[in-house]
């Protein structure tokens, strides 16, 4: 039998749809919509799951009357406001060695999937050229793209050192795109730290930073510290920082070997049993992943407004 293709998903499938936001909102009440907004969607992939047409429209609509992708945006948004000590790109600073790299002289290229914001603490640091992208951009400076969908860099320079995932992954509805986006990461890595500007050995690069919320690996049913440690290990990623706070899980990853090759499959297995755990978890069909899952053509996208 001749391999099965495995086709790369659009994070727009099942993303809710868009409406103007709010000027502005409470703590808590952009904690409320969150919090609504994610109860919604995973009834909506529920019933997406099971082919009930009627009740996931149902939903749609509900999401589209809290406001729908724009409005969650937003709250996010302030949720990462300086003033609320939201700004998870100030940890990766932290993990950096600043002094260093601002004598260097030299600037990195960072990728920033699912930005929200153009002055966040890396972006004002003058530290890195910056490459945001989100699917419904907020600000002139972030690039409307999917990440699934951006063009395959075709030269070394258009690679990044580090690339910043921070609270995107748990927002992926499909548990294989999730791992598909981990594994497409890699091929937006620059090879190895020569290639980078900085040759120093105590800047770990090429690095990826992961933020995921801390309940999406301390309590669920299917994903655990250890067992996403072994997932990254898979990918080639060997980690750098890690730091878990009331509501966060940092993790900084730096690429040291190439993706492995036996075969592993991360499925939906139950590592963590209990009644009130969540059901997060990546999947990764690692066998697949060994075959070109990246497309090479390059396409338009679409707006996502």
């Amino acid at each position: 039998m001749g391999s099965k293709k495995l086709q790369l998903k659009s994070l727009r499938t099942g993303r809710p749809p868009t409406a103007r936001p709010a000027r502005s909102m409470s703590r808590k009440a952009s904690r409320a919509l969150i919090n609504g907004h994610h109860q919604l969607e995973k009834k909506r992939r529920q019933a997406a799951d099971k082919g009930d047409k009627k009740t996931e429209e149902s939903l749609c609509a509900e999401i589209a009357a809290l406001g729908g992708l724009d409005h969650y945006q937003q709250a996010s948004l302030q949720g990462q406001s300086l003033e609320r000590g939201g700004d998870t790109s100030r940890v990766l600073l932290e993990w950096l060695p600043v002094r260093e790299m601002r004598v260097s002289g030299q600037r990195l290229r960072m990728l920033e999937i699912g930005s929200l914001s153009t002055s966040n603490a890396c972006s004002v640091s003058g530290l890195f050229d910056m490459v945001h992208i989100d699917l419904c951009s907020k600000e002139p400076g972030i690039v409307q793209q999917d990440f699934m969908e951006r063009p395959l860099p075709e030269t070394e320079a258009d690679r990044f050192d580090i690339i910043s995932l921070s609270l995107v992954l748990n927002f992926v509805p499909d548990t294989a795109v999730r791992g598909q986006m981990l594994a497409r990461t890699l091929s937006f890595l620059r090879a190895n730290a020569n290639d980078s500007p900085s040759g120093s050995a105590s800047v770990p690069l090429p690095s990826l930073f992961l933020v995921l919320p801390r309940s999406c690996v301390t309590n669920s049913r299917y994903l655990t510290e250890a067992r996403l440690k072994e997932l990254m290990e898979t990918l080639g990623y060997e980690m750098v920082k890690a730091r878990t706070s009331q509501k966060l899980s940092y993790g900084l990853w730096k690429r040291t070997r190439p993706m492995a090759t036996d075969g592993t499959r991360f499925i939906k297995q139950q590592v963590n049993p209990g009644r009130r755990r969540n059901n997060f978890v990546i999947t990764l069909d690692h066998t697949a992943a060994k075959q070109p899952i990246f497309p090479s053509t390059r396409r338009r996208l679409s707006s996502d407004g």
